[in-house]
């Protein structure tokens, strides 16, 4: 305990921007390191701010603090002047938080959010920890590694991380709370003429395009089937009106939103599951056991949603269509096959389940002491 009265023993900064996948994992190893008594400070962009719970259920408001960032992706002179000037300011900020609170470690979960922070721990000889939620490592990663003691893979990297490879540990993406209580639920399996829960989401950019095939191909199921489906699917709001009156038109029972608070609790309650690849939706989807069709996102950099559904697909989890192939017709054959077999559904449900690293949480608070330590 130093002078200022901070246990810069036990200080850990966590750093994770942009978008909710990099930062859930962040947020669920930051409530593990503070039930173990760590003071953690999360590190974040305006944008990622809204995903970080703070109160009782979180973080304390004074321990997140939002950065300058920008992303670097902009050809154009001006932009790029401007993000490479935004990311010097969140540089200087986090050195400023560094010798405030002097923290034993910080660890990045990906994003140009991050890069100030680990670059400051760096220059500033903070012991630093990497993250990779994908299979294929991101560019911010990549960037970072080379400064990092230790790279923690979420999935079994593909490519990109074969320079790291000495330093790379597979310990799993870490799993939020509601996640591991919803894997406590076994999977149903849904009898001939019994509800069928089929639950569709996929962000924001995933919700535009299943707005336009999903009513397309229930259209085509017989009525027998939509008479069983209970569909929970996530929309814009500039959608749900139109979807609304689809699914009525057909007699489908449908609840649609914009955002799900409880999506852990839909996915455990679903017979079926299509949704997007993102790394935190194929942990969770895995982790909870339920049988699903990945649809990548076609612009995702590096294609790494790809390469997430392959991860899960190839043990049986998941099946998996690239969006360009996947027409009405062929959704509505998918979605009846679903239905029809549901012993089908059953076995990949346990594939799922069996490829879920439930622990992930463990090996990751494991290798942030163990480092923290050495430091």
């Amino acid at each position: 305990m130093g002078s200022t009265g901070i246990d810069t023993k036990k200080t850990i900064f966590l750093a994770a921007g942009g978008t909710g996948g990099h930062v859930f994992p962040a947020e669920a190893l930051g409530q593990a390191l503070q039930e173990r008594g760590f003071n953690v400070h999360m590190l974040t962009d305006s944008r990622a701010r809204r995903f970080i719970t703070t109160g009782e259920d979180g973080f304390a408001n004074d321990k997140v603090h939002v950065l300058s960032a920008a992303t670097v992706a902009s050809s154009n002179p001006l932009r790029l002047t401007k993000s490479l000037w935004q990311l010097c300011c969140g540089f200087c900020q986090s050195v400023r938080l560094i010798r405030r609170f002097r923290p034993c470690l910080v660890m990045g979960f990906g994003g140009y959010p991050t890069v100030p922070p680990l670059l400051a721990a760096y220059f500033m000889r903070v012991p630093s920890l990497i993250h990779e939620q994908n299979s294929v490592m991101g560019r911010a990663n990549r960037l970072l590694a080379r400064f990092a003691r230790a790279v923690a893979a979420g999935l079994t990297p593909v490519r990109g991380q074969a320079a790291f490879a000495a330093k790379t540990v597979i310990t799993g993406n870490p799993l939020r709370a509601a996640v591991l209580a919803a894997a406590q639920r076994p999977y149903q399996a849904a009898g001939d003429k019994a509800p069928f829960n089929l639950l569709v989401f996929g962000g924001s950019q995933g919700a535009s395009f299943f707005s336009t095939i999903m009513p397309q191909a229930l259209a085509l199921l017989p009525q027998s089937l939509r008479a069983r489906l209970v569909l929970t699917q996530q929309a814009r709001a500039a959608d749900e009106a139109e979807l609304r009156a689809a699914y009525a038109k057909m007699a489908i029972k449908a609840k649609i939103a914009v955002f799900f608070e409880d999506l852990p609790a839909l996915i455990a309650e679903a017979q079926f599951v299509i949704a997007r690849a993102g790394a935190s939706t194929v942990a969770e989807i895995a982790a909870i056991g339920r049988p699903a069709l990945l649809v990548p996102y076609p612009q995702a950099l590096d294609h790494d949603q790809r390469h997430n559904a392959q991860s899960l697909a190839a043990v049986g989890g998941a099946a998996m269509m690239e969006q360009a192939a996947l027409t009405a017709p062929g959704l509505a054959e998918i979605v009846t096959k679903a239905m029809q077999n549901p012993g089908d559904l059953a076995r990949q449900a346990q594939a799922a389940a069996l490829a879920g690293q439930r622990d992930a949480m463990d090996r990751l608070v494991a290798l942030v002491i163990k480092h923290s330590v050495a430091g």
